[in-house]
């Protein structure tokens, strides 16, 4: 029977200590509604009820004037505790505190509800644009932004990005919450998050394999970006390495804005479409061997130098590779071949499967 009590006893201790509330205590960083008793030159004292009388004063006097404006006597506000019990006796408060610690409250439930809301744009830098939910900064990075309003900037240009960027300031843009860091002080926004779910109903339509009609609708470093002719809601990519089977350096060289095109699709994943030119072009490299064999005398034009040696265009459609090994260093090689010239060369090897062709500069 006693070790029954003790045992009984041990479970209230417990549960007590981590509850504080059960004995009318607080802990520091709750949130407590207090009822504004009387303003003094340096000190505003609150009605805590059971947890005794509260005060907010020095520094958090100053924080919270936005607050205490709006407060007359018997009115009541959310306040979080800085300190349970000073050298006076009171409980600190903090009223700025608890308006932001609300709001990260407010911004982790949208989070979790996955709901969207509307934001004003404050500010832009290279990574993305700036604005506030609630009073707390939120960033919202490049790549959470919709298709349709993501930059298209040749080369990836810092200066430009930041530009087209600028260019949101001021205007309300509908996000979901991403992320969500109050130690941090981080809040992460997605634009894209929102037109994803709109975009996942209106792919249900398409399938893996289909062949579409598209519009070339932006062109950037690293491909080109393509409208449904048949749905302009919905825009894919075409990655510079599905725009042709030959290398190019800029997808310019095969497309431009405003072109039409027919296009497979490659992908459909997480409401993002990628597609494919090259799939619906016939690749030359399958019968390369009919045109091209080993140890035949060729001529082609260099079209561009790499650190592994330079490019040369044989034909239309197929280049071959000259290796800077010929010459012993690239410096060497830009001597005795240019950009832009004709030389004739010795067929080294030919590789159908890597898409390759080895060519050693004729003597």
């Amino acid at each position: 029977m006693i070790n029954s009590l003790k045992k009984t006893d041990s479970v209230i201790a417990n549960l007590l200590k981590s509850s504080p509330d059960l004995m009318g205590m607080v802990k520091e960083g709750d949130l407590v509604t207090a009822k504004l008793l009387n303003r003094a030159p340096r000190a505003v004292y609150f009605d805590l009820g059971k947890y005794g009388t509260g005060v907010v004063y020095g520094v958090e006097l100053l924080n919270a004037r936005e607050v205490l404006k709006n407060l007359k006597e018997g009115d009541t506000a959310s306040a979080k505790v800085a300190d349970v019990e000073n050298e006076d006796g009171y409980v600190e408060l903090s009223l700025a505190g608890a308006e932001k610690q609300k709001s990260w409250q407010v911004v982790r439930e949208l989070a979790e509800k996955g709901e969207e809301v509307s934001v004003k744009i404050v500010g832009a830098n290279s990574g993305g644009l700036m604005t506030e939910i609630g009073g707390l900064k939120a960033f919202l990075p490049v790549s959470q932004l919709s298709s349709e309003h993501y930059p298209r900037v040749d080369d990836g240009d810092k200066a430009k990005i930041l530009e087209e960027l600028k260019k949101f300031v001021g205007q309300e843009l509908k996000v979901k919450v991403l992320d969500v860091n109050p130690r941090a002080e981080k809040l992460i926004l997605s634009e894209k998050e929102v037109t994803s779910v709109n975009l996942k109903e209106k792919l249900a339509n398409y399938n893996v394999g289909d062949v579409i009609d598209g519009i070339i609708s932006g062109v950037a470093d690293f491909g080109a970006f393509v409208k449904f002719a048949d749905n302009p809601d919905v825009e894919g990519l075409i990655h510079i390495s599905e725009l042709d089977h030959k290398l190019i350096e800029n997808p310019k060289e095969i497309v431009k804005v405003n072109d039409q095109v027919k296009a497979k699709i490659l992908e459909i994943k997480d409401g993002r479409v990628t597609l494919s030119l090259k799939a619906l072009k016939e690749d030359p490299w399958q019968k390369v061997e009919e045109r091209y064999k080993a140890g035949a005398e060729v001529e082609g034009t260099v079209t561009r130098f790499n650190p592994f040696g330079a490019f040369v265009a044989l034909d239309a459609e197929i280049q071959g590779l000259i290796h800077v090994s010929e010459f012993g260093s690239v410096e060497e090689m830009k001597l005795k071949i240019k950009e832009g010239e004709r030389y004739k060369f010795h067929i080294d090897s030919v590789k159908p499967a890597e898409k390759r062709i080895i060519l050693k500069l004729k003597k």
